[in-house]
């Protein structure tokens, strides 16, 4: 089995649009949307849901206002300036305590110290996972809540799911659309890969990106080729991005053109090699064919 990783140094570069094609390309996979934070995927391959589950990336702690005897050690002890008082005139100007969800961070330690145990402390929803099926094929994907934490726990269980599903139904490919950046759900997505495909584009922005990103799967020893997407707006910058690219041995896996087809394909909830046999669609097959043969190694 295989796994490979389509990331991206920001959002925006149409990562997930070459996924949508490379789903539409590859044979006997398990697609994945481990983007949680603002997972897309969906938008195109319309999945139907047929398993939910929650998800839950720790606890949450609540005072329990009846027990609290109003010592003010979880106050004292908070770090994260979770704990906030207010008195209550109800009650004879006595303190009241109270946890702010947002601010707390789960790190249980008033929970250890209250003396009346008046702190419950019980996992929090976080967000939901779901199994799918496809036009092309199961699909693993995830939805974090809003303002919620815990994305690179997150991604790291859709990938365990569907390692699971792929060895269930004997699927060799797991393709993979993750987060953009360098951060911990970007780690989560590539960490123990076969191999990541960095999607780029000829600007200032993208060509600095880039470069972190390489840096990053270097760390991590991982195989890594790069597309680079609407390559003809500034070919002078796509001109260096290959001399960078070079210069880290790091392979071009392709160029894709910039298409107005891309955007027709989109609106109409379709992939560009479905919409389209010509133009950028050529360049999307070109590219995965490099990548496919690159797997098969």
């Amino acid at each position: 089995m295989k796994e490979l990783v389509v990331i991206s140094g920001k959002g925006g570069t149409g990562k997930t649009s070459i996924v949508a094609s490379f789903a539409a390309l590859a044979q006997n996979k398990v697609l994945v949307d481990c983007d949680v934070d603002a997972a897309d995927l969906h938008l195109v391959l319309e999945p139907q849901v047929e398993y939910t589950e929650n998800f839950s990336g720790g606890k949450q702690a609540k005072i329990i206002t009846k027990q609290c005897i109003g010592c003010g050690m979880c106050y004292d002890a908070c770090r994260f300036g979770a704990v906030w008082r207010s008195t209550d005139l109800d009650e004879v100007l006595s303190v009241v305590y109270q946890i702010d969800p947002i601010s707390c961070d789960g790190c249980g330690v008033c929970v250890r110290l209250c003396p009346s145990s008046a702190i419950s402390f019980e996992p929090e929803i976080n967000g939901q996972w779901f199994r799918s099926r496809t036009r092309h094929g199961p699909m693993i994907h995830a939805k974090l809540g809003v303002a919620q934490e815990n994305s690179g726990k997150l991604v790291s269980l859709v990938r365990e799911h569907a390692r699971n599903l792929a060895q269930q139904q004997n699927l060799d490919l797991i393709i993979i659309d993750g987060s953009p950046g360098i951060g911990c759900p970007v780690i989560a997505s590539i960490t123990g890969a076969d191999m990541v495909l960095v999607v780029t584009e000829p600007t200032l922005s993208g060509q600095h990106d880039l470069e972190r990103v390489a840096e990053l799967t270097s760390h991590f020893k991982i195989e890594t080729m790069v597309c680079i997407n609407k390559w003809d707006i500034n070919p002078d910058i796509t001109a260096a991005i290959e001399k960078m690219a070079q210069n880290r041995k790091i392979h071009i896996a392709g160029k894709i053109r910039f298409d107005d087809a891309v955007t027709q394909a989109l609106i109409k909830k379709l992939s560009v090699v479905e919409f389209s046999e010509n133009g950028v669609a050529e360049d999307v097959r070109k590219l995965w064919a490099e990548i496919d043969r690159a797997l098969k190694k």
